[in-house]
């Protein structure tokens, strides 16, 4: 096994390019992100002038649909790493590529269905949790259209994973930026009745994304189809032969993954049932600001996504070193980017906030002193955010994920739920003391990735696995 110092021994064009090869993949992976993030704040954006129950309403639906979602998407996304050491390991591993997609798809469904029917009982979660009896039927109605969305949408990222794994990220940013008009007229059409549909207010907005959901998974079947070097994939050929040894190489890998989702996304999700109970301004504030703050988690989202591609298409050749380079560059990148955006959060918050509400409005003024309060936290824990988002994609591309998850498990909840519903709700800080916690859970989890990774090669966590067995 090489020792970690060649890794720092490498020549300049070596980390030169590394450093090309990850741009190339996290620039239109991170543009995807961002553009997501555009889909979802296009709902904010035309809610947000239904009222403050409306905006309140909507952030607890989609608290709740974003921890299932998120966490299936990251379960189903381990296909990425699988296909990345495949291609490491044989440039032309057609058929390997092809089952492991093919089973992530199955997950996909499958997994997606039983999601489905637990968000039917969104209202009944709400009610236990204590929130306001007007945000929580209007929540459940939300809810109830918003559900039908799961399986495209999740079907939707298995094929994204895919394709940017096979060297096509870009097709995945187009498809993006195209869902993005389908929202938006979805919206403008069914939230305030325009061009002849009827004004379905807040079900209206849920209504267009399920559409927009379907439109872009049929986008993605298309290019398949349309691209020659997808094409040779048959990715989508005899989708009814199972291939069980995949499918367990891909719950070995993905279901850690998908804990590890859990527990931050139930962290953020969970910071907005406590400011439910703290106060409607200060949930409508939290739904802002954290919408802000998930944009700019999109950048490292994205960087951590080609760490993994990267880390796991060297890690299938056997190049520690390569490894190690893959990682470091990755989170230097990152980093770079995290310093950008807190100084944009730290600086300019009103113009910020501004993209969603007008800031002027006296009717706003409460609910826009707390957002630019809950932004200066968000402004601070950039950098640990980044840290641990661009690391847990390195370690999966070296199919670590248990250890990480554990990490996840004691950061967010432990360390970060406690603390924030101890001082938001024990103490006066209120909403400060949530974010607060926010900031320590981040921080805690991002320091112990960091030992992790660094220790890879100690660990042993740089050597393939045995095979799976013949398929």
């Amino acid at each position: 096994m090489p020792a970690s110092p060649s890794l720092f021994g490498a020549s300049a064009g070596a980390w030169r390019q590394e450093a090309l090869a990850t741009l190339r993949l996290a620039t239109p992976m991170a543009a995807t992100n961002l553009l997501q993030m555009a889909v979802y704040a296009i709902d904010v954006i035309f809610v947000a002038r239904l009222g403050q129950p409306a905006l309140a309403a909507s952030s607890l639906s989609v608290s709740l649909f974003g921890f299932f979602m998120w966490s299936l998407y990251a379960m189903t996304g381990a296909v990425a790493s699988l296909v990345a050491a495949e291609l490491g390991a044989r440039a032309h591993a057609v058929r390997e590529v092809r089952l492991a997609a093919r089973m992530a798809l199955w997950l996909a469904a499958g997994t997606g269905l039983v999601v489905t029917a637990v968000l039917g009982s969104a209202g009944q979660i709400m009610r236990l949790t204590g929130q306001d009896p007007e945000v929580t039927r209007l929540a459940a109605s939300f809810m109830g259209v918003l559900k039908w969305a799961v399986v495209p949408m999740v079907a939707a990222g298995v094929l994204r994973n895919v394709i940017s794994a096979l060297g096509r990220p870009a097709f995945a940013t187009v498809i993006t930026a195209l869902s993005i008009a389908v929202n938006a007229a979805g919206n403008y059409a069914l939230v305030f009745g325009h061009w002849g549909a009827p004004a379905l207010g807040l079900d209206g907005s849920a209504w267009s994304n399920v559409i927009t959901a379907l439109a872009t998974l049929l986008a993605y079947g298309a290019v398949l189809f349309a691209d020659r070097r997808l094409r040779r994939y048959h990715l989508l050929g005899c989708w009814w032969h199972p291939a069980w040894p995949r499918m367990r190489s891909l719950l070995a890998v993905g279901l850690p993954i998908a804990f590890t989702t859990m527990a931050e996304t139930g962290l953020f999700g969970g910071a907005a049932f406590l400011m439910g109970r703290i106060g409607s301004t200060e949930l409508a504030a939290h739904a802002l600001a954290l919408q802000i703050a998930a944009f700019a988690f999109m950048l490292p989202l994205g960087i951590g996504q080609a760490a993994t591609i990267r880390v796991g298409y060297h890690f299938g050749a056997g190049d520690h070193a390569a490894m190690g380079r893959a990682g470091w560059m990755a989170l230097a990148t990152g980093l770079g980017f995290a310093l950008a955006s807190a100084g944009l959060m730290w600086g300019a918050p009103h113009l910020l906030l501004s993209a969603y509400i007008d800031v002027t409005d006296p009717a706003h003024a409460a609910m826009t002193h707390v957002a630019v309060r809950f932004l200066a936290v968000a402004a601070a824990f950039q950098l640990a955010d980044s840290t641990q988002a661009v690391l847990a994609g390195a370690l999966r591309g070296l199919q670590d994920t248990r250890r990480p998850m554990a990490f996840a498990l004691i950061g967010y909840w432990a360390v970060g739920f406690v603390l924030a519903a101890g001082l938001g709700l024990g103490t006066q800080a209120g909403g400060m003391g949530v974010w607060t916690g926010l900031a320590a859970g981040l921080a805690v989890v991002a320091v112990l990735l960091l030992r992790r990774w660094h220790s890879r090669e100690a660990l042993g966590l740089t050597r393939l696995p045995a095979p799976d067995g013949a398929i």
